[in-house]
Parts: structure tokens; C-alpha cells; sequence
């Protein structure tokens, strides 16, 4: 029989539960019965729009001290407004028959989350509290969803915060008893049921996620903020911090950038089974606002979502957006596959075809940097690729008088531009060779010593061969696709040296496949849809980044990925210690490839250029400034559909700018007043500049 100390403990309990909430539809009801807006209800409980649009398609839950306001609300509301033709009482019953009791829980599928598999969890679960027809969101698409896998029934991340809640992608919530790091690895890895499957069928699976609060990273032991001189992202704990020593003392390893804010715990693999989980410390920047803006301020549930898409999209992330841009490239071309050893008849890894392979590869001298050892070793002073994006103003003196009195400037910006030029692109996948006076053929990736000084072209527009457009003085290096457009434009090249890659592959393209559907379909989600005409694309471009803030940071990740993946194949050396001559250690990796990210960007600016030259054509208007891949317009009124060109049938015409959501097309970036642009000509400005922050694809570190 129970004795009377047990029977109290059992009542607080119950005492203490938190309160029980109506399902997510009826909170919609009563909210909408209020006449009240979801804006409006954020505000009265200090939370954000997006919070409560959660809490009412069943993706996430308040916690207290906003649930407690929540429930009263919702019991005020229930008075007034009782649903119709239900009796009071059976109000709650649909609450009570849609929570599974006990771990199977955690089987619940969803509406919106129909790749969830309804499969035991490997530990205790905390359910999310919907039932599946709970959800006002429309179906996912089916052809967005990851092949299901047993092995991870609960999605590839989790977002953790101080009360033990780990947030899952599908408003999954389990419940995470871990107190300390090592802990936490050995949850995530044994009970957890978090993963995702190889992007490749001779890849690797995508190593769980584990996303911690301020409040959870300070509930392990971990400070809630990483201070120093350096930046934040590139600061570490200590060796001899005892979250560190924990983890060694464990048999636990970290990789070589330590435990900062992307931590990757490890163990050597055993037999076919990874073990490994990566961490990241939002309260120490590991989600930079420039890559993922509002995310880190965001609920856990709502960082999940927004995690979550991405991964389903793109990659699940591994460090900055720079480093899942490099790491999807080899999760997409493996570097070996599995071939059988005609001595022994075992399974051995082999070489994969397309693919960089596993060891690093040196660059030519002149598509190295001037620090890298190739260079200082072998006294290199040959010159060097100069292969960036434009950043050219034309000069004032060469505006027309109609020109001047135009009352606007419009600014023109390339939808991932660097993302379309990867598409079809044939690069070097061998060694570079050298040859002297070579004869020009444009289907070989290289780099060539040309000398281009002589091809005219119309000084209204920029040079196609140098990022500033000014006109070249010399020989110089090119990398192909420049050199095939002065080919183009009808001169004859005579390259005096080049440096040339006999194996060749297209290696981008599942890279640019991958992206770009992730691209269309996220700004699909924000109402932005290549059915759209002109004039509807423009409105619903304008009002894309309020329609789902959570989806507007996917967006924003995605086109980070691009810019930030390119940049990290010249990954310049990092660190005050560095010195000149020294090997760092990008270099040690196979994707240290900058005659790669020479082609990319040689071929955006050839494309951009030649969308200048077809618009003089057809128009007769040349650029006031371009910037990367933003380029400004005199024009007559504040919409580019006042001087793109367009058909008599009301098509645009083909070969200049275009408007549109998909990688190459351009949408509108900003308006300012003509003469506020001459103004800043005359000063050396670009105005292009001043409209936008710039795109172009800078060296990323970590």
C-alpha cells in the first residue's frame, strides 16, 4: 500500500505538469473567433509572428512563462467563444485522443512531414502534441523529400535547449537527459535516431547535428559566450578548459579547429560505423547573421525548421555556409568508390571518375596566390590569374546629355549568378601541364598568356577582360572561357604560354543541380514562382523576405553556400602566425582548387558582359556601374520594365536581361535617383556599390 509521503508526491506532480493546451487548430479558432491577428498576439506575449504561427500548426510549443499567459488567454477565449455545437466537455477530447502515450509517441507522422518513418524511438521521446490533421500548412512536395531511412527516424539535426527539449525537424520533440558534452555525444549517437542519409551511394552519411541554446551550452559547462581579439568564429576553448579535458579524458576526439563554435567529436571509425556528432554553440556566432539573418534569435523550434529545410535541401551544416558549399561538392562527387582487388577478390576503395580524388593537388604558379609555396619556391614573378568579378564605374564624361536627364537609376541583380555560370562547366581534374605557344582551344580549361591589349570594345561598356573593365596593357593570364571571348568577338589569340589540364570533367553540376532546386523551390515557398509574369514577379520579389522569415534565412543560407563555397576553393592562409612560403592547411585538401574558382567567375563575368553588349544592341543603353553581379541602369522610371526589352508580343527579348527567380535571371535590387548616381561618379564611387552590398566571391576562412 502506498504510503502517505508517496500519495503527495504524486499529487504535486500533477500539480506541477504544465498546463494542457488546446490543439493547435482550435487555438487558430479561438484567435480568429477574437478577431485578433497573429501579429498582434506576439506582441501582447513578446514572442515573434513566426512563434505563434508555430504554435498553431502544431510545429512547436511556449514554454513558460508564456505558456501559463497562453493558457489563460486561450481559457478566455473558450468562454466567449465556444465551439459550435460541441458540448463543453468534449472540447478536450481530440487533445486526448491524439497524444499517443508512451515511446510510441514519437511514431507520429505528421501532414507536413510525411518523410518522418513511423518507427520506434531509440529512447524517451517528448512528443510533439498535434495529431496529423492538425496542420494549415500545404503538403511538402514530394519530390523535396529525402528517401527515408530506419537508421534515422528522427531527421539529420536537433535544436537543444536548457530544459532537456531537443527540437527536431518536423515538430518532433524529444526529451535529451544529457548534462555534460560526452553525454550528449553518446545520446545523440545511441538513442537519438538523428542522421541523414549519403547524398552519393558511394558517400558517406551526414553526421548528426546537435544545435545548443545559450541556456544549454551554459547547462553542459560551456560558457555562453566565446570573448577575445579575434573574431568570434575563429576563437576555441582552451585545451585545459574541463569541458575539453572531459571530452579527451573520455576517448573522445576533436578535429584539428578544436571546440569552438562548430565542434565536430569523434572516434576513429569501427568497422562500418561512424561515430561521430557536430555541435554548434549559437550563442557563440556559429549561425552568422549574414549567412543565416534572425535565426539565431529565433525560438529552438523555429532554428530547427529553418535548419532543417536546409539540410533536407542542401547538406546538413558543418560549419559556416562557406564550409557546406565545399562539403556538399564532395558529398555529390565522392572521392572513391568501391572496387574489387583483382589479387585478393576483396572490396577495396578505388578512384571514383569525376571526382578530385583524395590527395591535394599543387595549382600552376600563375593560378596560385603569391604566399603559396610554389610561388616562393620557385621564385615565380610570371604574373598571375586576375580572374574576379567586375567592379567598374564608367566614366562621367562619357554620359550622354539624355543620358543625364533621365530621373532614374535602376539597379539589375543577377539571381546566383556564380551558381549559373557552375552549370555545364568543364574543369581540370588532373595535374596542370605546361606548354610554350600553344594553338587556343576553347574546350581545354587552363590558363593561357595572352595578350589582349589590342581587341577594342566600346568604351561605354567595361573591358570582358579585367575585373576593374579597364583595357589590358599586356600580356597577362586568362583563364579559358575569357580568352574563347575575345575568340568570340572575333580576334585571333596567340597565347604565348599556357598551363593545361588533361583530364577534364563537368564536377559542378550535381553541385549546381542541387542548388539551384533549392533555390527555386524556397523562393517557390516565399511566393516568388517562375509562373509569375513580370509585373507580378516584381511585387512578390519585394514582399518575399516577409512572407516566412524562416524561409527568407533558407534563402539567404543558400545563396551564402554558393558564394561562400566558391570562395573557399582559394582558401587563403589564416592566423598572425602564418608566414609566406608556409603550407596551411587548406591546402591539404583536394578541393584547393583556384583554377576552379577561376572558371567560375571568369565565365560570370563573360556572361555578364555579354548580356551588356545584346542590351546596347537592342536598347541602346549602356551601364551606369556594374558590381559583381548587380548592374545599374539609366532609366526612364523606377521599374526595370521601363527599358528591359520586350517583344511586340510582350516576351522579352532573348540575350539580354531578364526577369525571374531561376539562377541567371535578374530581379530588381534598388532604385535611386539619376543624379544621386552621376554624384557619385564624379567622386570615384561605384553606384552599384551604394545599391547593394556586393556579391562577389571572396577567399573564405572558416
Amino acid at each position: 500500500m502506498a504510503s502517505e509521503e508517496e500519495l503527495f508526491a504524486s499529487v504535486d506532480a500533477l500539480l506541477n505538469e504544465e498546463p494542457h493546451l488546446p490543439p493547435p487548430a482550435e487555438r487558430a479558432r479561438l484567435r480568429e473567433a477574437a478577431g485578433i491577428t497573429q501579429a498582434r498576439l506576439a506582441t501582447a506575449l513578446k514572442t515573434t509572428t513566426q512563434s505563434v504561427k508555430n504554435w498553431e500548426n502544431g510545429r512547436s510549443e511556449p514554454k513558460s512563462p508564456r505558456l501559463d499567459a497562453y493558457q489563460r488567454l486561450l481559457n478566455g477565449w473558450a468562454a466567449k467563444y465556444p465551439s459550435p455545437g460541441a458540448a463543453p466537455a468534449a472540447a478536450t477530447a481530440p487533445a486526448a485522443s491524439a497524444a499517443p502515450a508512451g515511446p510510441a509517441a514519437s511514431e507520429m507522422e505528421t501532414a507536413d512531414d510525411p518523410q518522418t518513418p513511423a518507427v520506434p524511438a531509440a529512447g524517451p521521446a517528448r512528443p510533439a502534441t498535434r495529431p496529423a490533421a492538425a496542420s494549415r500548412r500545404p503538403a511538402a512536395k514530394k519530390a523535396a523529400q529525402p528517401a527515408a531511412d530506419p537508421r534515422f527516424p528522427h531527421g539529420p539535426l536537433a535544436v537543444l535547449d536548457g530544459d532537456g527539449a531537443a527540437y527536431g525537424t518536423g515538430g518532433i520533440v524529444l526529451d535529451c537527459p544529457a548534462t555534460s558534452v560526452v553525454e550528449l555525444v553518446e545520446w545523440t549517437l545511441r538513442e537519438s535516431g538523428l542522421g541523414a542519409l549519403r547524398l552519393h551511394r558511394n558517400g558517406k552519411d551526414s553526421d548528426p547535428l546537435i544545435v545548443l541554446t545559450a541556456a544549454a551550452a551554459v547547462k553542459l559547462g560551456l560558457p555562453e559566450r566565446l570573448e577575445g581579439h579575434e573574431q568570434r568564429r575563429s576563437l576555441r576553448l582552451p585545451e585545459d578548459h574541463p569541458v575539453v579535458k572531459e571530452v579527451v579524458k573520455a576517448k573522445w576526439r576533436l578535429t584539428q579547429r578544436g571546440f569552438g563554435p562548430w565542434a565536430r567529436i569523434y572516434r576513429k571509425v569501427q568497422g562500418r560505423e561512424r561515430q561521430c556528432v557536430q555541435l554548434a554553440v549559437l550563442s557563440w556566432d556559429a549561425l552568422d547573421e549574414r549567412s543565416w539573418p534572425g535565426v539565431a534569435e529565433m525560438e529552438p523550434a523555429d532554428v530547427a525548421r529553418v535548419l532543417g529545410v536546409y539540410a533536407q535541401r542542401v547538406i546538413t551544416p558543418r560549419g559556416s555556409t562557406a564550409v557546406s558549399g565545399l562539403e556538399l561538392m564532395t558529398a555529390l562527387r565522392p572521392p572513391t568508390r568501391a572496387v574489387r582487388d583483382e589479387a585478393s577478390g576483396n572490396w577495396v576503395p578505388g578512384h571514383n571518375p569525376g571526382s578530385l580524388g583524395t590527395e591535394p593537388m599543387d595549382p600552376a604558379p600563375p593560378e596560385a596566390t603569391p604566399e603559396h609555396p610554389v610561388v616562393v619556391d620557385s621564385g615565380w614573378s610570371g604574373g598571375f590569374l586576375n580572374e574576379e568579378a567586375y567592379q567598374w564605374v564608367r566614366p562621367v564624361d562619357l554620359l550622354s546629355d539624355e543620358e543625364c536627364v533621365l530621373p532614374f537609376a535602376v539597379g539589375l541583380d543577377l539571381n546566383t549568378a556564380f551558381l549559373a555560370a557552375a552549370a555545364r562547366l568543364v574543369v581540370g581534374l588532373s595535374a596542370p601541364d605546361h606548354f610554350h605557344a600553344p594553338t587556343f582551344n576553347p574546350k581545354i580549361p587552363g590558363s593561357w598568356l595572352v595578350d589582349l591589349s589590342h581587341v577594342e570594345v566600346d568604351p561605354r561598356l567595361p573591358s570582358p577582360f579585367t575585373p576593374a573593365g579597364t583595357r589590358p596593357t599586356g600580356p597577362a593570364w586568362y583563364q579559358t572561357h575569357t580568352v574563347a571571348y575575345a575568340q568570340e568577338l572575333g580576334h585571333n589569340v596567340r597565347p604565348l604560354e599556357a598551363y593545361l589540364r588533361r583530364e577534364t570533367g563537368a564536377y559542378l553540376d550535381p553541385w549546381h543541380d542541387r542548388l539551384k532546386t533549392a533555390y527555386v523551390d524556397t523562393l517557390a515557398d516565399l511566393g516568388v514562382t517562375k509562373d509569375l509574369s513580370d509585373t507580378e514577379f516584381l511585387t512578390a520579389m519585394e514582399r518575399h523576405k516577409d512572407a516566412d522569415p524562416a524561409m527568407a534565412a533558407v534563402l539567404a543560407a543558400i545563396k551564402a553556400t554558393v558564394k561562400g563555397g566558391i570562395g573557399k576553393l582559394r582558401e587563403r592562409p589564416q592566423g598572425r602566425k602564418y608566414k609566406e612560403g608556409e603550407r596551411w592547411p587548406a591546402l591539404e585538401r583536394p578541393t584547393w582548387r583556384p583554377d576552379i574558382r577561376a572558371a567560375v567567375i571568369s565565365k560570370a563575368r563573360i556572361n555578364m558582359h555579354r548580356k551588356l553588349r545584346n542590351m546596347a544592341t537592342m536598347t541602346g543603353l549602356y551601364p551606369l556601374a556594374v558590381l559583381s553581379d548587380c548592374v545599374v541602369y539609366p532609366s526612364p522610371g523606377e521599374s526595370p520594365l521601363d527599358f528591359l526589352p520586350y517583344a511586340a508580343s510582350g516576351k522579352p527579348q532573348p540575350g539580354g536581361f531578364r526577369l525571374g527567380p531561376t539562377p541567371g535571371l535578374a530581379k530588381l535590387e534598388g532604385v535611386q535617383t539619376m543624379l544621386w548616381a552621376v554624384d557619385l561618379m564624379e567622386q570615384g564611387h561605384n553606384p552599384a556599390r551604394h545599391i547593394k552590398g556586393g556579391d562577389a566571391v571572396h577567399d573564405e576562412g572558416e
